[in-house]
C-alpha cells in the first residue's frame, strides 16, 4: 500500500512533500509497537495519523481509544485512564475498567497529552515502560498490551521547562516523531481543500457550488490560516451558507479571511538563522526588551543633542542648573568632553573650539546578561522574604531553577 492509497482510504486531500513525508513514518512505524508522539498545531489533522497507524498494525483487530486528555478534569484523569475499585472515592458506586485495561491489545490515542497533571504522567510511565498499572483505590498490579500513540500542539521543550511535563515520559514517547505541517507550510493545498469543503457543503445543505476568481483564490492561498485546516473549514461553511451568489470574488472572500494574516508576536530567530520562538524563554524576551530600550534612549539622546546644536535659541534657554545635564547628555552619545555646552544666563560658553563638531559614537558597553538576571533575583528574593517558591513564580521559572541559579551566582540570602 502506497501513500496515494492511504491518502484515498482515509479522504486526505494534498500532496505536500511535508505532508507526505508524515504519512510515510506513519505507515513505516505502524507495523511495530513502537511509542509515537504526534505534534503539530492545532486544526491541522494530527488526529488521523493514530488511526492510519492502528490500522496498518497488527492491533487493527483490537480495540482503538482515542481520548482527550485536556477535556477530563484533572480530579478524575486517573479514573478514566486506570479504573477504580467501588468505594475507591465518593461516588465510587462500582467498580470501574479504565481505558488502558479495555484497550488491552489494540491501541489507545492519547490526545493533548502536554494538559495531563504530573501525577498521572508518572502512572502512564509506568505503563510505557512495564505495561503495569495500578487501579484507584486498589493494590493489585495489572498488565495490559496497549500502544500509545500521543498528540499535543504545546512546544514539549518549553513544558519540561517550566516544569509541566516529565523528561523521561517524553523521551518514552518520541520514539518516533511525527510533524505535521501547519497549512501556510503546504500552501498548494489550500484550494484543493476549498474546493473539497464546498463541494461537501453543497451537498449537505442542497446549493450550487461556489467557486472562486483567480483573486480570491490568490487571497485565500496568501493567508496565514492560524486555525490551519479546521478554520479552513469554517469560512468555507460560512461563505457557502450566507453568501447568495455561487461567484466569489476578491471583496467577498475579505469579507471571511481574519484581519490578521500573519502574527503579531515577535518571532525570535536562532543564531543558524531558522524561527525558533517556542525555544526562547521568557527571560530572554525580557533581555531582548532592556536591550532594545537602551538602544531607543541612546538614539533619543543624540536626537536632543543634535537640537541644541543646530537651534542658538534653545541654547539660550538653559539656565546654570542644566550644565551638568548637558555635560551628561553629551558624553552619554560619546560626544568629547571638550564640546561639551556651559551655559550662562542667557550667555553661549562653549570651549574655543568655535566650530561644533558631529558627535562622535563611541561604542557603548554591553549590558552583562549575568548582572541583569543576579539583580533580578535578588529583588524578587528580597521582595517575597526570601520565599523562593513566590521568587521563582514572579520570575517566571521553576524552583529548582532559581536554586541552581542563587548557588551560581552566590547569592546570599
Amino acid at each position: 500500500m502506497n501513500i496515494q492509497d492511504i491518502k484515498n482510504r482515509f479522504g486526505i486531500i494534498g500532496s505536500s512533500p511535508l505532508l507526505d513525508r508524515a504519512f510515510d513514518i506513519a505507515m513505516q512505524v505502524a507495523p511495530t509497537d513502537l511509542s509515537v508522539l504526534i505534534t503539530g498545531e492545532s486544526g491541522t489533522g494530527k488526529e488521523v495519523f493514530p488511526q492510519i497507524i492502528h490500522q496498518l498494525s497488527a492491533r487493527k483487530h483490537g480495540p482503538y481509544i482515542a481520548v482527550n486528555c485536556g477535556a477530563i478534569p484533572e480530579g478524575t484523569i486517573d479514573s478514566e485512564l486506570f479504573g477504580h475499585e467501588k468505594g475507591s472515592f465518593t461516588g465510587a458506586h462500582e467498580a470501574r475498567k479504565g481505558y488502558f485495561e479495555v484497550a488491552n491489545s489494540g491501541t489507545i490515542f492519547l490526545d493533548e497529552v502536554a494538559e495531563m497533571p504530573l501525577a498521572t504522567q508518572a502512572r502512564l510511565l509506568r505503563v510505557l515502560e512495564s505495561g503495569e498499572f495500578i487501579k484507584v483505590g486498589s493494590s493489585k498490579v495489572q498488565k495490559t498490551d496497549v500502544r500509545v500513540v500521543a498528540a499535543t500542539n504545546v512546544n514539549i521543550a518549553g513544558a519540561i521547562e517550566k516544569g509541566k511535563f516529565r523528561e523521561d515520559l517524553y523521551y518514552r514517547l518520541n520514539t518516533v516523531p511525527i510533524i505535521v505541517p501547519p497549512l501556510r507550510e503546504r500552501r498548494q493545498d489550500i484550494h484543493l481543500l476549498f474546493r473539497k469543503f464546498a463541494a461537501d457543503f453543497a451537498a449537505k445543505y442542497r446549493m450550487p457550488v461556489i467557486k472562486l476568481d483567480a483573486q480570491s483564490e490568490q487571497l485565500l492561498t496568501s493567508a496565514y490560516w492560524q486555525g490551519n485546516v479546521r478554520q479552513l473549514k469554517n469560512i468555507t461553511e460560512q461563505i457557502s451558507v450566507i453568501e447568495k451568489t455561487r461567484d466569489i470574488t476578491a471583496d467577498t472572500m475579505v469579507k471571511y479571511l481574519p484581519m490578521k494574516q500573519t502574527s503579531s508576536l515577535p518571532m525570535v530567530v536562532k543564531q543558524d538563522g531558522s524561527g525558533g520562538g517556542g525555544d526562547f524563554s521568557e527571560r530572554d524576551l525580557l533581555y531582548k526588551v532592556l536591550f532594545d530600550m537602551k538602544k531607543d534612549l541612546t538614539d533619543l539622546k543624540k536626537i536632543v543633542v543634535d537640537l541644541i546644536e543646530n537651534d542658538t535659541g534653545l541654547k539660550q534657554d538653559f539656565h546654570p542648573e542644566n550644565e551638568q545635564i548637558i555635560k551628561k547628555l553629551y558624553q552619554d552619545v560619546g560626544a568629547p568632553e571638550a564640546n561639551a555646552i556651559q551655559l550662562g544666563y542667557g550667555e553661549q560658553l562653549i570651549s574655543k573650539e568655535e566650530e561644533i563638531h558631529e558627535p562622535e559614537v563611541l561604542e557603548e558597553k554591553s549590558l552583562s546578561l549575568q548582572q541583569v538576571e543576579e539583580d533580578m533575583i535578588k529583588t524578587a528574593l528580597k521582595k517575597h522574604r526570601g520565599k523562593r517558591k513566590n521568587a521563582a513564580r514572579e520570575l517566571g521559572i521553576s524552583e529548582r531553577t532559581l536554586y541552581r541559579k542563587i548557588n551560581e551566582y552566590n547569592i546570599k540570602e
